[in-house]
């Protein structure tokens, strides 16, 4: 297998931070992802490269190696260097020198969690075929004409598809065993959306508390890696309730606001309500039934990231009603004044 420049491959400098790195592979490894490419080779192959270089340069110890050794390292990889223990550089990629295959690192999950990728991490994790013959990950040993097949560890795909379930641990024999893992669902009203709040689960018997984070999302899945006590993961599913005045759309909320004739023709300073509290609001003069008001940063906060969404509030003027004779003769009045044109012309 030809010497390839991983850096490169990544598009990034050498003296690259592994933040940077981890950037990088996330951003291309979106854009060349066979799920987003069906069909087409060349992003496969591309995505397989990226892969292969994420595995070596997120972790510091195969990096210092690789970046010792240079063209060499490939040498090394083929003469079998490594007794394939784990914590060893390069533990498991044994080539045709060394003659022992290569220790297959296996993604264990749940399916259904997998969502758009099920097919894909059933393909290239869960043993199937795919990309001719071969799964994810198979790597042609040159040397001796042998193939050393290595499955991508989560690590370096976990933060890629943070969510979708699968996590594991290892034993003390060095083989990835499935970490035990709960599902649990709970509401939320969108008051607690607004602050975050904490839910008590009982699993198995036993109870725990999580906090469900401020902006959460409706039937949106969390996952709490190592809360239970025999260190299981955790997936809860959160239900957002219905709320009376308020409706959602991501983190930005949409509201009514009833005004009276008098306020939406001559003007006034309204209180409007938020999750939060009341604010005041200024209705010009002349506003229109249906107008709409933004009111910067009264919406949600966003999940697990900075800011909040707005808060549009929509105008609906009430009519008065049950008028007198005496009030209708002065309306009419008032209205051969006001000389409105026909607005459906």
């Amino acid at each position: 297998m030809e010497y390839r420049d991983y850096y490169a491959t990544l598009g990034v400098p050498r003296a690259a931070s592994q933040a940077d790195i981890k950037k990088a592979f996330r951003k291309l490894a979106r854009k060349h992802h066979p799920d987003v490419n069906k069909g087409n080779a060349d992003s496969e192959k591309r995505f397989k490269e990226l892969s292969e270089a994420n595995e070596v340069l997120s972790d510091p110890e195969k990096r210092k190696l690789y970046d010792q050794l240079g063209a060499n390292w490939q040498a090394y990889q083929h003469a079998g260097a490594g007794t394939g223990q784990p914590g060893e550089p390069f533990a498991g990629f044994q080539g045709g020198g060394g003659g022992g295959p290569g220790v297959r690192f296996e993604y264990r999950g749940n399916p259904e969690d997998l969502g758009g990728f099920s097919d894909f991490f059933r393909t290239y994790f869960g043993g199937g075929s795919g990309m001719g013959g071969s799964g994810f990950g198979d790597l042609a040993n040159a040397g001796g004409g042998a193939r050393a097949q290595t499955r991508v560890r989560t690590g370096g795909l976990e933060d890629l598809f943070a969510g979708l379930g699968g996590t594991q641990t290892r034993s003390g024999t060095g083989r990835p065993v499935a970490r035990q893992r709960f599902d649990a669902e709970t509401e939320v009203t969108l008051e607690e959306v607004a602050t975050g709040t904490r839910r008590l689960l009982e699993l198995d018997g036993k109870r725990i508390e999580v906090t469900i984070p401020a902006g959460v999302d409706d039937s949106q899945r969390i996952r709490f890696s190592g809360v239970t006590a025999d260190k299981a993961d955790v997936y809860v599913r959160v239900t957002v309730k219905a709320h009376p005045q308020f409706t959602r759309k991501g983190a930005d909320l949409h509201s009514e606001l009833p005004l009276t004739l008098r306020e939406a023709l001559l003007g006034a300073e309204v209180h409007v309500p938020t999750l939060t509290g009341r604010v005041a609001l200024r209705i010009p003069p002349e506003t229109h039934n249906g107008r709409l008001f933004r009111l910067n940063g009264k919406g949600l906060p966003k999940f697990r990231a900075d800011g909040r969404g707005n808060l549009f509030v929509k105008t609906r003027v009430v009519l008065p009603t049950g008028l007198s004779g005496e009030t209708r003769a002065a309306a009419e009045r008032f209205l051969d004044l006001a000389e409105q044109p026909d607005p459906r012309t």
